[in-house]
């Protein structure tokens, strides 16, 4: 590829609800600049974007795609990004590899529920923002209530750049509202729009400002250097309007983007270095800092993973550092990206977006070179489903086609539940879930059968309890033997384990184990000898085995400590086996006596709605047995409620948030702690979960 100066590359992600035009935009863009031959359409299933068969079936983005074109002395590196929240990780990972966000909205429906979160993304990623309102040649359009709900939602900052000549079929152009002229049809009167942009873009200089408000207006030079630096502030998010389409307002956007965009010497870039954090230079002469942003798994190349370069040059087999190994490792062949095609490149440097194949010490996140970058905040996926091969004997199959989805997605999770022996599958919705089995049938010709997963309870106790148990064998020769007496008390969370300690009966204990994961702290104070000390280790297993396995309902164990303080051997029956059965059943009886019971997840929700429905999330989170922490205002006429809810009655909340608010409401979810079980609850739980008495040998 023809090597760009740092300062003339524009690295931009497309971002927006599903449906508002933006695979089609950057389809249009790339025909426009002449980067690819034909007309490719998304209808036609032809889109340089939208090419993985899952894509072309349902006519919508599912993964974020590279693409690249030339315009103005100008290198455009653009990320097209999925339009549904169900693949938000995919934006999120997009976001962090450019430093310019173009919001598209449909000039139709307005700001819908993906808008508001993408704006936010972008907010957070610290890049440039842009908003283009497309679809100007649709009908019944409300042009001015489009933009005031932009400017309610989002601030006064965000100032129309352009303005459309008319609409629908009329829509023939967009007028300039810097250098505004008469122009006839116009739905807003550029003139009226100069002097609040003009005063959005020199907020970031006072002395301009100071001149402007004493009559000197600044030269257009000027502006266009004060532009650049308002975008990177953030008081100035230019708004723009298009028909991709018909192509109307097209040359605009590159324009604008051209000259008002920000290059990757503007955005600031801070990584850590040892101990320090360091700011991160674009020099192609510096040291290499890159990171992954995001990896797709091709059935032909196999892994690919898409790098953004921040400082130094990278080349095909040089040998780098990164986070993820602890030696360095060999760079493979670079490539330049155009959707799904490959041109293999020798080196990338600063600005650069290039991806490279087969690198499996690669992962999403990954920093390259000795400066570590900030990792990417991906949301946790909360929506869960147990999956299992539909044929006997493909287990090893899905297990391995599900870990490629692992890695290519980072907003899906694969556990194995180890109580339930449940292989769970976990996404942001059932959506993401649905096409995730889609691409497991095109992919890897492997169909499953899923269900709802258990839901992972626990087991604690409310109260102390002490007791006893011998193990006691004899059938002929040796004989088993293994005595074992404990207290047992609940382990608050609440507290570090020195203070814990400290507060306790356990202030100068020597010999301890703690589970720092379930919380669980088991205390040798057993003197003279009673237990050999070569049997401990065996007690230890004997209590967690039962701390897995469960007691009341077979379900994990926690907040528990336990004091072995006496016990009783044989010199010949004793035995490793003998002891943690002993521990084993004595954990068991006692736990009985310690007040029992179970404990369930609970999440936190923040869950986003207009204000005419906030009585209806709080009578349906009342329903639940949710508690609402409060509200507080997302802009315009939305409202974010805060609420904790038992995971067991959100499990499906998507459907019933959007049967609510009209598919207006949206949700982000993520785990809290875990509570006591209300005991109606909990008795059913129990009568599902029957445990077997285990028989001791």
């Amino acid at each position: 590829m023809a090597k760009a100066k740092v300062e003339d590359i524009r690295n931009v992600a497309f971002c927006g609800h599903g449906g508002v035009g933006k695979t089609t935009l950057v389809d249009q863009l790339l025909i426009k600049t002449g980067a690819v031959p034909g007309t490719p359409s998304v209808d036609d299933g032809t889109s340089i974007g939208d090419f993985d068969p899952e894509e072309k079936q349902h006519k919508y983005t599912i993964e974020a795609t590279v693409t690249h074109f030339d315009h103005a002395g100008k290198r455009f590196n653009v990320v097209d990004t999925p339009g549904y929240p169900d693949f938000i990780g995919q934006t999120i990972g997009g976001l962090r590899g450019v430093d310019n966000a173009v919001i598209v909205v449909n000039s139709q429906s307005g700001i819908e529920v993906n808008t508001r979160r993408v704006f936010e993304e972008a907010g957070k990623a610290g890049v440039g923002r842009f908003v283009v309102i497309n679809k100007m040649d649709g009908e019944n359009i409300d042009f001015e209530g489009v933009v005031g709900g932009i400017q309610d939602l989002w601030g006064s900052q965000c100032v129309l750049l352009n303005v459309p000549v008319g609409q629908g079929a009329d829509f023939e152009k967009v007028a300039s509202t810097l250098h505004p002229t008469e122009e006839a049809g116009a739905l807003v009167d550029p003139n009226e729009i100069r002097e609040a942009l003009i005063e959005s873009i020199i907020e970031v200089d006072e002395e301009v400002m100071e001149k402007y408000f004493e009559g000197e207006v600044p030269s257009d030079e000027q502006l266009a250097k004060l532009a650049v630096r308002a975008v990177a502030a953030g008081s100035l998010v230019p708004i723009l309007c298009c028909s991709a389409k018909t192509g109307v307002g097209l040359d605009e956007i590159l324009h604008i983007l051209s000259s008002f965009g920000l290059d990757p010497t503007i955005v600031p870039q801070n990584g850590i270095e040892g101990e320090n954090e360091v700011e991160v230079k674009p020099d192609p002469n510096g040291p290499l800092v890159a990171q992954i942003f995001r990896t797709r798994i091709d059935p032909f190349v196999q892994k690919l993973s898409f790098i953004r370069i921040y400082s130094g040059t990278l080349k095909k087999d040089a040998h780098v550092a990164t986070s993820s190994s602890r030696k360095d490792i060999k760079m493979g062949q670079l490539y330049e990206m155009q959707g799904a095609e490959t041109t293999a490149v020798e080196a990338a440097t600063p600005g650069d977006i290039v991806a490279v194949a087969k690198m499996e010490e690669l992962h999403t996140g990954t920093s390259v070179g000795t400066v570590q970058m900030p990792t990417i905040p991906f949301p946790s996926p909360m929506v869960g489903l147990a999956v299992m091969p539909r044929s006997r004997g493909d287990e090893t199959k899905l297990s391995g086609a599900l870990n490629k989805v692992v890695e290519e997605d980072s907003t899906f999770r694969l556990d194995r539940d180890a109580q339930t022996k449940e292989l769970v599958m976990t996404g942001m919705s059932e959506l993401h879930l649905n096409v995730i089995q889609e691409r497991l049938v095109r992919r890897d010709k492997l169909e499953v059968d899923t269900k709802e997963p258990k839901i992972p309870f626990r087991e604690t106790i409310q109260a102390n309890a002490d007791g006893m148990y011998r193990h006691k064998k004899q059938s002929g020769g040796r004989g088993q033997f293994g005595e074992v007496h404990i207290r047992m008390f609940p382990l608050p969370r609440n507290l570090s384990l020195d203070e814990y300690c400290t507060k306790s009966r356990f202030a100068s204990m020597k010999t301890y184990h703690y589970d720092e994961v379930n919380n669980f702290l088991w205390v040798d104070s057993v003197v003279g000898g009673v237990i050999p000390s070569n049997f401990m280790p065996a007690v230890e297993k004997g209590f967690k085995d039962r701390l897995n396995r469960g007691v009341i309902a077979g379900y994990q164990i926690q907040d528990v400590c336990i004091e072995v303080h006496f016990g009783k051997h044989h010199p010949v029956d004793s035995s490793e086996a003998a002891f943690k059965t002993a521990a084993s059943m004595c954990f068991r009886e006692v736990f009985q006596q310690a007040k029992p019971c179970l404990l369930e997840p609970v999440v936190s929700l923040d869950i986003t709605v207009p204000e005419p429905n906030v009585g209806d999330v709080y009578s349906d989170m009342s329903s639940r047995g949710g508690r609402v922490q409060g509200s507080d205002s997302a802009g315009g006429d939305l409202q974010t409620v805060h609420c904790e809810v038992p995971l067991r009655e959100v499990t499906t909340y998507a459907r019933t948030l959007s049967s609510m608010t009209g598919g207006q409401g949206s949700y982000a979810m993520e785990f809290s702690h875990y509570d006591a079980m209300p005991p109606n609850v909990q008795q059913e739980v129990m009568a599902k979960s029957k445990v077997q008495e285990e028989e001791e040998d």
